[in-house]
């Protein structure tokens, strides 16, 4: 390989020769070969973005000289928009607080500053330097907090966009399916009637919930460290650096940031990144749950509960003919098990933290990313290839629901609780239904209502003929009575 000799502190190093990254970086090629793994584009483009800002902030401030910042400025622009995406090379399982992250993109945008001006990678001396003019105010230390925070609200509105499909699709779903009746089931036994509607609304409104969780933990994270540099003194930055820093971010990010009211706690304390991830993780256990649920009630479909279909979108079995599996459903469990994951990585990094930094903020920052974006892929298969399909079985959900003896909680207010129990264990003895074992012992003068009179036919029918009344709560018995 062709290579180029580039030096820092500890020396002089070999990097590739058309390596728009130095000497640091390379050092951190060598010594983490760890995962394989590069950092999230959100990463790269948060980092990017504080050392375009940083450019502009010190030139106007009068610190970095006009024509070298407007190189860095424009190196950043073009790093923004995609170029040398390639260029951002090391693991995530790197040196402690992100100092080799820092240096890739600190060298990334010197050695294309310099080409902009004219020096090529290879000459030995350049104009523009990636500690002293792309670095400059800065420090790891207040930088990688900041990046952590922008790249995740650099990805906020997909994610929004795709939680909020589901949303839509959820609700959808339950306005289709609002009339038809089924047996609710408790404990996965039989329970009294719900419509199928109404579970769906249960599910929109949960992931409704936890959208609102997101949110507010995202505000948290618009608080920007940046301008604490090594340990939130604001040691090296001019006194006017960390607001003026904060409007250029919030302008490029095109979302409203605010100032620290406390540069130590933003530097020292990871809460509110960990309480983004227990926010994620909170809407993870939801779908989780909601995959679960689609599972069993499309389960079968002859040997199950049927309730509903998934669309079919692939063959289920490499031997079963015909087979047809709920794919969409266990790839959204299996996602929603790695976010989880991910989100116990933070929460450990984040208690870690010792003093005035937290050296655990690469495995943070990757693993926020890696939740936002296995979440948004997954999220967004699920409702387009599943939940927009799916079908209800009426049919089905009718004849459960005719033979759950547990309708009879209908009759409480008019037999009371123990005489129901009885009928109930009657029914499941001999399965029969409900209705059969009452008009025997309405037949028989043995079944009465509370107040000691005979209870007719016409009256058990009344209360069980309209289920759907039944799932409209108030008291059960001929005309809403007891």
């Amino acid at each position: 390989m062709l290579y180029r000799i580039e030096r820092d502190s500890l020396g002089e190093v070999r990097v590739p020769a058309n390596a728009y990254y130095g000497a640091q970086t390379q050092r951190a090629i060598e010594n983490f070969p760890v995962s394989g793994m590069k950092p999230y584009r959100a990463f790269v483009w948060s980092m990017v973005a504080i050392k375009r800002a940083a450019a502009e902030v010190n030139r106007d401030l009068g610190l970095l000289d006009p024509t070298i910042a407007n190189a860095i400025i424009q190196a950043a622009d073009e790093c923004l928009g995609g170029a040398l995406a390639d260029q951002w090379v090391v693991d995530p399982f790197q040196a402690g607080a992100g100092t080799s992250h820092n240096m890739n993109t600190n060298e990334v945008l010197a050695n294309r500053a310099s080409e902009i001006l004219g020096v090529p990678l290879t000459a030995e001396k350049k104009p523009v330097h990636p500690n002293d003019h792309v670095n400059m105010s800065q420090s790891t230390n207040d930088t990688i907090p900041t990046a952590i925070r922008l790249g995740v609200l650099w990805r906020l509105p997909e994610l929004q966009e795709v939680v909020q499909g589901l949303i839509d699709a959820l609700w959808a779903k339950a306005r289709e399916f609002d009339p038809i009746v089924k047996s609710g089931r408790t404990h996965l036994q039989d329970a009294v009637p719900i419509r199928l509607g109404q579970e769906f609304s249960g599910y929109a409104r949960a992931v409704e919930r936890d959208l609102e969780r997101i949110n507010r933990a995202a505000d948290m994270l618009r608080r920007m460290p940046i301008g604490g540099t090594a340990v939130g003194t604001g040691l090296n930055a001019h006194p006017e650096y960390h607001r003026r820093m904060v409007q250029a971010l919030s302008r490029i990010l095109g979302q409203p940031l605010y100032e620290s009211d406390n540069l130590f706690e933003g530097m020292q304390s990871m809460a509110d990144a960990a309480d983004f991830s227990a926010a994620l993780r909170t809407l993870a256990i939801t779908l989780t749950r909601i995959a679960n649920d689609l599972r069993l009630l499309s389960s079968g479909p002859t040997t199950g509960l049927d309730e509903i279909r998934l669309p079919p979108v692939q063959p289920g079995s490499s031997i079963m003919p015909g087979k047809v599996n709920p794919v969409l459903a266990e790839m959204l469990n299996m996602a929603m098990f790695h976010v989880q994951g991910c989100d116990l990585t933070v929460s450990l990094a984040a208690q870690a933290g010792q003093l005035e930094l937290n050296v655990m903020m690469p495995i943070i920052a990757h693993n926020l990313n890696e939740m936002m974006h296995v979440m948004i892929g997954a999220i967004r298969a699920f409702t387009t290839k599943c939940v927009v399909g799916i079908q209800a079985q009426p049919e089905k959900a009718r004849g459960w629901l005719a033979r759950n003896p547990i309708i009879v909680t209908a009759l409480n207010p008019i037999i009371g609780y123990m005489a129901g129990a009885e009928l109930v264990k009657e029914a499941m003895r001999r399965n029969v239904t409900i209705r059969e074992v009452a008009a025997e012992r309405i037949a028989a003068g043995t079944l009465t209502k509370k107040d000691g009179s005979l209870l007719t036919l016409e009256e058990v029918d009344q209360v069980l003929a309209d289920l759907y009344r039944l799932t409209e709560g108030g008291l059960g018995g001929p005309a809403g009575g007891g």
